[in-house]
């Protein structure tokens, strides 16, 4: 999955990152690895907080505009972060980078992951490779292991009380 995901990174990746004259010469390459492994790292984030049903409304394309989608936002920051911890970027460049790169990456993730004519990536796959094999149940688990209440309060909660 990871390859993939660089591979849509690069796509998009253009002005960003691979024309930045602000990535270091010689580490354009790394700055799209280190973002990749940032969204990754990010969603098995949301999913180990209990986070799992916002992953899957993201994969899913429900909520609405992607940019504005609280699971873009805190995967833009942690790529933010990265970039800033890896590359020495401010806070400003960094921020300029995600915001530009994360919302068309993740829409085009969403778009090829409910396309069935596109089998790079699957909705099953990419929670299987985001909770470690565990698939959806690993959603769920997630859903019990997540802050207050017990799993019939957080299925409530997604299909409102």
């Amino acid at each position: 999955m990871l390859e993939n995901l660089i591979d849509l990174i690069k796509e998009h990746a253009g002005t960003a990152i691979l024309n930045n004259p602000a990535i270091p010469d010689g580490q354009h390459e790394a700055a799209v690895a280190a973002t990749g492994s940032s969204i990754i790292d990010s969603l098995k984030g949301m999913i180990s907080q209990g986070k799992g049903q916002e992953v899957l409304s993201l994969l899913q394309g429900k909520g609405g505009d992607i940019a504005s989608n609280p699971a873009t936002q805190g995967i833009s920051a942690g790529v933010v972060q990265s970039l800033m911890g890896k590359f020495g970027l401010d806070q400003n460049t960094a921020g300029g980078i995600a915001g530009n790169l994360i919302p068309n990456v993740l829409q085009s993730l969403v778009h090829k992951t409910n396309d069935p004519n596109d089998s790079s990536f699957s909705l099953e796959g990419i929670v299987g490779h985001l909770t470690g094999g565990q698939g959806i149940q690993g959603i769920l688990g997630s859903l019990e292991q997540g802050a207050g209440g017990g799993i019939m309060d957080k299925i409530k909660g997604i299909f409102g009380s």
